[in-house]
C-alpha cells in the first residue's frame, strides 16, 4: 500500500490497545537527555492525491540513464537489462515474498536461490557459493573476516587500487576486531607488486585485490596470486566484475581461494545507488566458514526432489558468539533478477555482453585520446573502464557536459587524481553515443 493514513482516532486506538495513553509513555526508558527536543520542520498533512502529486513532481527532477548519454560507473553500470527479468521478479509469489525459513512453503524461492548458487560457481570456477550478500563492499568486508577465521591470522593485505568507498566498508567492518589493515599503494593504476612483496609476511591473513579494478584495469593476478600463496596459510580474495568472466580468465585459473563482487551488473537496474547485492563463492575445504546461507538440493521422504536451507542454520547467526556474520538474509529479489537474467543470456550472450562493452570502451578511448591535451592516465590494459586525464579540472569538464544531456563520468579528485575523468561503457553505447560524446568534450576544451 502506497498511502497510509492514519488518523488522531486511528493513533489513539493503537495506543489503548497497547496499553499506553501516549506515544511518549513508549520511549519512556531513553533518558531525556539523549531525546531529540527540536521541532521538526514539517509540512502540513497531505491527502493522498495531494502527496502523490508532490512526489511525482519531485520524482520527475531525476534524470535517469534512458534519458541521458551517460558514461557513469565506478561501480554500478548501465547494463541492457531484458524484459523478461522483470517480468518474472513482478511476480507476487517473488515480489512480496519475505525469506524462505520454512522450506516446506519456499521451495520455489529455494530453488531459485540453488539455482543462483550453481550460476555464480561457474562462472567463478569456484566449488561452492553462499546465496548472496548485501553488496559488493560488505562481500569484500566479510571475505576477510572469512579469511582471518580461517587462518588465525590478523593482518590483511588491500590493494590500492580497490573501489575506495570498499575501503571504507572494510575499515568498518574490521577496526573492532582487532584486524590489521595494510592499503598497498598503486604503480600505473594497478597494484605495486614489489610493495606487496614487501608488506607480506607469515603474519598475513590474506591479500584481496580487484580486478577489474576501481579504475578498469586489469591486474595481474596470476602474478599476485605465486606472491600470496609464498606466504604460510595467506589466502588470496579476488574481487571480480562477474560480466568480465565471461572473457577473461576465472579466479579458479589463478587459484583464489575466495571471490567476491558486486552482481548489479547481471540484471539489475542502477536504482540511483542501490538497492545491490555481493556475491561470495570458495573452495569447498572453505564451506564451513562461508557467511550467510547456502541452499542444498536433496529428496524428501518420497524420494521427491527438494530444496533446504544447508550447512548454517539461521540460528546460529543469533547467538552472536558463535556467528561466523551477522548476515542472516540475502538480497532475494535482486539475486533471482541476476539469475534470470544469466538464465537468459547464456554463456554466449554475457560474452556478446563482456566483448561488446570491452571494444566499445577501447574505441571511446582512442577516439578521446585524440583530441588536444586528453590522455590515457594509464598504460594499461583495461576492460570497460578507463581514465582520462584531463587539460582542465574534471568538474568543469562533468558540468559542462551536463547542460549537454550527457552524463560525462566521475571527477577522481575527491580521490586523490588532479585533472582526471572515469568513463565507463557498455554494451548499450552506440557509435552515435560515443561520438556525441567525443564531440561534446571537444567543443567544451576548445571554449
Amino acid at each position: 500500500m502506497p498511502f497510509i493514513s492514519n488518523t488522531d482516532a486511528d493513533r489513539k486506538q493503537m495506543l489503548a490497545e497497547i496499553g499506553v495513553s501516549a506515544f511518549e509513555e513508549l520511549v519512556s526508558n531513553i533518558p531525556k537527555k539523549f531525546r531529540e527536543n527540536l521541532k521538526l520542520n514539517m509540512e502540513e498533512p497531505y491527502s493522498e492525491f495531494e502527496i502523490a502529486k508532490k512526489m511525482y513532481k519531485l520524482s520527475g527532477k531525476n534524470i535517469p540513464t534512458h534519458k541521458a548519454n551517460s558514461f557513469l560507473g565506478g561501480g554500478i553500470y548501465d547494463h541492457f537489462i531484458p524484459a523478461v527479468v522483470d517480468h518474472v521478479t513482478s511476480r507476487p509469489e517473488f515480489y512480496t515474498a519475505y525469506t524462505p525459513y520454512q522450506a516446506e512453503v519456499s521451495q520455489g524461492s529455494l530453488q531459485y536461490i540453488y539455482e543462483y548458487q550453481t550460476m555464480i560457481a561457474e562462472l567463478t570456477g569456484m566449488d561452492i557459493s553462499n546465496a548472496g550478500m548485501y553488496d559488493g563492499a560488505s562481500a569484500a568486508a566479510e571475505a576477510i573476516l572469512m579469511a582471518v577465521r580461517k587462518t588465525k591470522k590478523y593482518k590483511a593485505i588491500v590493494a590500492g587500487t580497490i573501489n575506495p568507498v570498499y575501503v571504507e566498508v572494510i575499515n568498518a567492518y574490521t577496526k573492532s576486531q582487532g584486524i590489521e589493515i595494510i592499503l598497498i599503494p598503486s604503480q600505473n593504476g594497478v597494484i605495486d607488486i614489489e610493495e606487496l612483496k614487501l608488506s607480506l609476511d607469515d603474519e598475513t591473513a590474506c591479500v584481496l585485490v580487484q580486478t577489474p579494478n576501481f579504475f578498469g584495469n586489469i591486474e595481474n593476478m596470476f602474478e599476485v596470486e605465486k606472491i600470496t600463496h609464498s606466504a604460510k596459510k595467506a589466502m588470496l580474495i579476488a574481487v571480480v566484475d562477474p560480466i568480465s568472466l565471461a572473457i577473461l580468465n576465472s579466479p579458479a585459473e589463478y587459484n583464489a581461494d575466495i571471490v567476491v563482487g558486486e552482481g548489479q551488473v547481471l540484471g539489475n537496474s542502477q536504482y540511483f545507488g542501490g538497492p545491490l547485492f555481493g556475491f561470495m563463492a570458495t573452495k569447498m575445504g572453505f564451506a564451513r566458514t562461508i557467511p550467510g546461507r547456502v541452499v542444498g538440493e536433496t529428496v524428501d521422504v518420497d524420494g521427491k526432489k527438494a530444496y533446504t536451507l544447508t550447512l548454517q542454520a539461521r540460528e546460529q547467526h543469533i547467538r552472536r558468539a558463535k556467528a561466523t556474520s551477522n548476515i542472516c538474509s540475502n538480497q532475494a529479489l535482486v539475486t533471482l533478477a541476476a539469475t534470470v537474467y544469466m538464465v537468459a543470456m547464456g554463456k554466449e550472450g554475457l560474452k556478446d555482453v563482456a566483448k561488446l562493452s570491452t571494444a566499445k570502451a577501447h574505441y571511446l578511448a582512442d577516439e578521446i585520446s585524440k583530441l588536444d591535451g586528453f590522455s590515457l592516465a594509464f598504460d594499461q590494459p583495461f576492460f570497460k573502464e578507463f581514465v582520462i586525464k584531463l587539460p582542465v579540472p574534471a568538474s568543469e569538464i562533468i558540468e559542462k557536459l551536463l547542460e549537454k544531456n550527457i552524463f560525462a563520468g566521475i571527477d577522481l579528485k575527491p580521490f586523490g587524481y588532479e585533472n582526471m575523468l572515469m568513463i565507463a561503457i557498455t554494451e548499450k553505447k552506440s557509435k552515435e553515443d560515443m561520438d556525441e560524446f567525443v564531440k561534446a568534450l571537444s567543443e567544451v576544451n576548445n571554449g
